[in-house]
């Protein structure tokens, strides 16, 4: 039985055009970015009587699946001089990390919030790092003005179909390698990584799990349309955007999605059920989907959990 609240179609009340990714962006993604990209496995495990897969995207370079969308937007659109991201951490690396890839240079705007673990990764990728502000809304603002310079591109985190395209290579993998895949849990931010993966699975099941007091998704769903919301969670500095993008919530509009909550005591269990039992060490969000997962609200016969993102000086948050 899959808790929380279930939501199917809605449509949202802006009206104004956005730009929807196809299945066709996503594969040419795929293409674009596999020199880059890693493959990430897949971990076949038994819980509890229960079996569940694991996609081990914390493995992906950059230590989470952001990479994937910032390769994808930087390749596909103009190659400026100097590239631009807000970001809360793991967007900012993955920017840093596809930056230095391509030979571009890189400025990342976080919020003074950030985590020492992920602003000392960034600068380590070869970006400039500012930090600014008390929110990744108020990051942004600022990096918004600064990529308004001459030779300068700014690359949202979630909010551009691009970069959601490279976020729905993701999901296309998990279904290639393990077609009885029934149902794909993600644990949502911004709502890029859900997005792209409604786009990969078909007519499989989409669980969206997010923390309870940072749940952007589930809010805007349950108004249907964007709306502002808290951010106060252990997973905020992955999970922190206080509105979920407009593209990604048109996509998720027309997919039926299992949007869940999980509680911040629920997702620090996780994050240790999976060093426990798997040696898996990640930061809270990417435990997300396992929490849900053992709360019993992600259904399904052949489930399969995305583990996101590891940047974070585990030992030290225990």
């Amino acid at each position: 039985m899959v808790c929380g609240a279930k939501h199917g179609p809605m449509t949202s009340t802006n009206t104004s055009p956005i730009r929807v990714p196809s299945a066709d962006d996503v594969q040419t993604a795929a293409e674009r970015i596999r020199p880059y990209a890693r493959r990430t496995p897949m971990l076949d495990l038994e819980i509890e009587g229960r079996r569940v897969l694991l996609k081990l995207e914390y493995l992906q370079r950059s230590g989470s699946f952001k990479l994937r969308g910032a390769l994808n937007a930087m390749l596909g659109g103009p190659l400026t001089d100097h590239v631009v991201a807000a970001s809360g951490g793991n967007h900012g690396l993955a920017v840093a990390t596809a930056a230095s890839l391509l030979g571009v240079s890189a400025t990342v705007f976080v919020p003074e919030t950030v985590p020492d673990a992920k602003a000392r990764r960034i600068e380590a990728a070869g970006a400039r790092l500012v930090r600014h502000g008390a929110t990744f809304a108020d990051a942004a603002a600022e990096a918004a003005v600064f990529a308004a310079g001459p030779g300068r591109r700014f690359l949202h985190p979630y909010d551009d179909p691009a970069v959601i395209a490279g976020q729905a290579t993701v999901a296309a993998e998990i279904v290639a390698d393990a077609e009885d895949v029934d149902v794909i849990a993600v644990a949502v931010g911004g709502g890029g990584l859900a997005a792209g993966t409604a786009l990969s699975i078909g007519d499989r099941r989409l669980v969206a799990a997010e923390p309870e007091h940072c749940r952007c998704l589930y809010d805007a769903l349950a108004a249907g349309a964007p709306v502002d919301s808290p951010v106060d969670s252990v997973a905020a500095s992955a999970t922190g955007a206080s509105r979920v993008g407009r593209i990604p919530f048109a996509v998720l509009s027309e997919h039926e999605v299992d949007s869940v909550l999980v509680s911040d005591e629920q997702i620090l269990q996780a994050r240790d059920r999976l060093w426990e039992d798997c040696r898996i060490a990640v930061e809270p969000a990417a435990a997300i989907p396992f929490a849900a997962w053992l709360a019993g609200k992600v259904p399904g016969r052949r489930p399969c959990l995305v583990v996101c993102g590891a940047n974070a000086d585990w030992s030290a948050t225990r």
